[in-house]
């Protein structure tokens, strides 16, 4: 007989998904069942922050539709159904700045190769890596990271995302055409910075569409790209409940860091506006994504964070507490 667990997953305003995994052998099939759900869920205290209630024995009612499916290629959209934080890293530059040029001021291109993808490929902790290009836009960049990550000595299938320059910066008609460009070399999602307001929101979720991109969101729990909108000013923390509620994305995030500096260095109160977007994204059902060192990711993973991005020297260390936090 096989095996039979069952796991519950409540997509909240959208659709019931009940998940069992059948190990028959060495295979293992997903059967999803999906029946319509209420826009809230009763009862749902300690739930995950994809709107998800607890675990167990499932039981939808109605006339459920049952769909044999394999899980995600992106492993980061099964972590989350499941309520399970993720952990990754800044892809590091290969050339950081000498001591000399710090203090000249110098801020030379960063290097990012094939070779550097695949020893960030080789390390078990790592489920997704950021690379950050919104200070230099560079595809190729893009291209050796994307390689690296999918070469033969990777031990697992990690997620590359993609910060690129803010909408305001370049236009609309650039974003556009770099988020298609990333997408085909190889990125499974683009962050968008300093989203100023719901129509720039609209906007940024649109370039996807044009780019034919399947992006997972709350309303299509089968897509494999990940869109993410990242709020940083003031202004659009005013309006982050209507940003929030644009449809078609899967990541809200506040970078608190530059909050904190647009809000001229007060952190009590950026750190509010954070709480502010992780309740929003609950709200929704996406994900939220935050910074964390190994003083603050446990409570981070215990707030409801599903996305933890480390940096520097003791990323490895920071993420063994939060896999340990998170269950993992």
């Amino acid at each position: 007989m096989p095996t039979v667990k069952t796991r519950t997953h409540r997509f909240k305003g959208t659709l019931a998904v009940t998940r069992r995994r059948l190990s028959v052998g060495v295979t293992a099939v997903a059967v999803l069942s999906l029946a319509g759900c209420q826009a809230e869920n009763p009862g749902n205290e300690g739930g995950n922050a994809r709107g998800g209630g607890p675990t167990g024995d499932a039981s939808v009612g109605g006339s459920a539709a049952e769909l044999v499916a394999v899980a995600h290629e992106n492993v980061l959209i099964d972590l989350w159904a499941d309520g399970t934080a993720a952990f990754g890293i800044f892809v590091p530059n290969e050339r950081p700045p000498t001591a000399e040029q710090r203090r000249g001021g110098e801020r030379p291109a960063p290097v990012y190769t094939r070779e550097g993808g695949e020893r960030l490929a080789q390390n078990p902790l790592y489920d997704f890596l950021f690379l950050n290009l919104e200070g230099g836009y560079n595809v190729e960049a893009v291209q050796a990271i994307a390689e690296g990550l999918r070469s033969p000595s990777a031990v697992s299938r990690k997620t590359l995302l993609v910060r690129i320059p803010p909408i305001e910066r370049d236009g609309e008609a650039v974003t556009r055409t770099r988020i298609g460009e990333i997408l085909a070399a190889g990125a499974d999602g683009v962050v968008l910075p300093h989203v100023r307001n719901a129509e720039e929101a609209r906007a940024a979720v649109s370039f996807f569409s044009d780019a034919g991109a399947d992006v997972w969101s709350p309303s299509n729990p089968t897509g494999e790209i990940l869109a993410m909108i990242m709020i940083e000013d003031p202004g659009a923390l005013a309006a982050v409940a209507e940003i929030a509620d644009t449809p078609g994305y899967s990541i809200l995030a506040c970078g608190i860091g530059s909050l904190t500096g647009a809000l001229g260095g007060d952190r009590e109160a950026a750190e509010a506006g954070n709480q502010e977007v992780l309740s929003h994204a609950k709200r929704i059902g996406v994900a939220d994504m935050i910074t964390a060192n190994a003083r603050d990711i446990e409570a981070r993973v215990q707030e409801g964070f599903l996305a933890l991005l480390m940096q520097g020297s003791g990323a490895d260390e920071t993420i063994l507490i939060g896999r340990a936090a998170a269950g993992r």
